[in-house]
């Protein structure tokens, strides 16, 4: 039973958009609501329909506009090609029609475009079909195997091959045996053209090397992402207040003074990352039989650090950087800490039914409601301003699908690993 009273105390004051995401007098969690998981389903059927426009008929799928209009100038970059395939594998996962001539689209540009049929591995960015940026990098490879780990369990016929070889590259090129993390970047013809290492690649890695296991069975994709948490949850969090800082030198030392990218490698802590890991953390828990005692604990306690540190008291939403020692530093809001915000509660709520999880689950959607969501068009506005208003300084129109789409999709199954393979 959650208490009427707890989810008033508790909220947050924001302005406009709509009260339409769960009934605000239901007692229970919504979750087990039909009124908020049709909502949700609605919602990704609606996201789904958006990015159909996304289809380029020449190769690869374009960014959109806000109202779904293609940006023709931009790249076609490896994170966005393979999250494109992934979201729709979920889609049809989750009972959504139509989504196969998205997924093969995509699994054929990456076979033809963005594999290097030279040097092996996987081109991060393209124009007009031609090499723009040939870097190698842990973090697109990540999503390489993403994407096929979801094509397969949607059934698609090419998606075994894809992830056989992208297995391949990423231990061959990217694994780290003596550390049990994954390396960062490299030339195109594999030569080392830096030192870093990084959180991101690594986080992406796990998600992506579960996912395989739910596809396919294979042990060793759960034994490297065990690792992988070992050294970032029980390794590097207690050090640093139950945060992880992004980034690293080549021996796994903390790289404190580094800043680079504002958008893929900012300085400090990023608390969205927090969420991501903590839901991880418990697939990966379940995953391996519920074993590991110290894993709901920790899971929890990365979860709600990063809640308290970034939510905005005043306005709501999640600021997206925090130096190292926890003070706020990048106070942008942006949709996708919020969208896995609620991925990581959800999470917890499926594993206990707490009520203040609870609270924290109904002020995240009526949020996203109001602020990201866009119920006219479609999809979820990725930055707000100061006042709440969906603004463009980071991003071009709407990026991406994969954040929000998982948002919605994610709680409408009561198990916390192997949701996509559920009914």
């Amino acid at each position: 039973m959650v208490s009427k009273k707890e989810i008033v105390m508790h909220e947050t004051p924001v302005q406009g958009g709509t009260q339409s995401a769960g009934p605000l007098n239901f007692d229970g969690f919504w979750m087990e609501s039909k009124h908020h998981r049709d909502w949700l389903f609605a919602d990704a059927q609606r996201q789904i329909d958006f990015f159909r426009s996304s289809f380029n008929s020449d190769g690869g799928f374009y960014q959109l506009d806000g109202e779904g209009k293609p940006h023709k100038d931009l790249d076609q970059e490896l994170y966005a090609t393979t999250r494109m395939v992934h979201s729709f594998a979920l889609g049809k996962l989750f009972g959504i029609e139509d989504c196969d001539p998205m997924i093969h689209h995509g699994l054929s540009f990456l076979r033809e475009y963005h594999h290097d049929k030279k040097h092996g591995g996987y081109i991060w960015s393209l124009k007009d079909n031609e090499v723009k940026i040939d870097t190698k990098l842990a973090y697109g490879h990540a999503f390489v195997l993403l994407a096929a780990a979801s094509a397969m369990q949607a059934g698609h016929p090419e998606a075994d091959a894809l992830l056989n070889d992208i297995e391949m590259v990423m231990n061959d090129r990217y694994w780290e045996d003596d550390y049990g993390l994954f390396a960062d970047e490299a030339n195109r013809d594999w030569t080392p053209f830096s030192s870093y290492r990084g959180f991101n690649a690594n986080m992406h890695s796990i998600e992506a090397q579960l996912t395989a296991f739910e596809a396919t069975g294979r042990r060793a994709f759960l034994d490297k992402a065990g690792r992988i948490l070992e050294f970032f949850v029980f390794g590097i969090a207690p050090k640093y207040g139950t945060r992880i800082p992004e980034h690293y030198r080549a021996d796994w030392e903390v790289d404190e003074a580094y800043a680079g990218d504002s958008m893929f490698r900012p300085e400090g802590t990023t608390p969205g990352h927090s969420f991501e890991l903590g839901r991880l953390l418990l697939q990966y828990w379940d995953l391996t039989g519920r074993v590991d005692d110290r894993v709901p604990s920790a899971a929890r306690a990365l979860i709600e650090q990063a809640l308290s540190d970034a939510w905005n008291q005043d306005k709501g939403g999640f600021i997206y950087t925090l130096k190292i020692g926890g003070n706020p530093d990048n106070t942008s809001r942006y949709w996708w800490p919020v969208t896995e915000a609620i991925g990581a509660v959800a999470t917890l709520i499926k594993l206990e039914r707490n009520p203040a999880d609870e609270v924290w689950y109904r002020r995240l959607w009526k949020f996203a409601d109001m602020h990201f969501i866009d119920h006219a068009h479609g999809g979820w506005h990725p930055e707000i301003d100061d006042q709440g208003v969906f603004t463009n300084t980071q991003f071009k129109g709407k990026p991406d699908i994969y954040h929000s789409i998982q948002a919605a999709l994610f709680p409408l199954r009561p198990e916390i690993s192997n949701i996509a393979l559920s009914k």
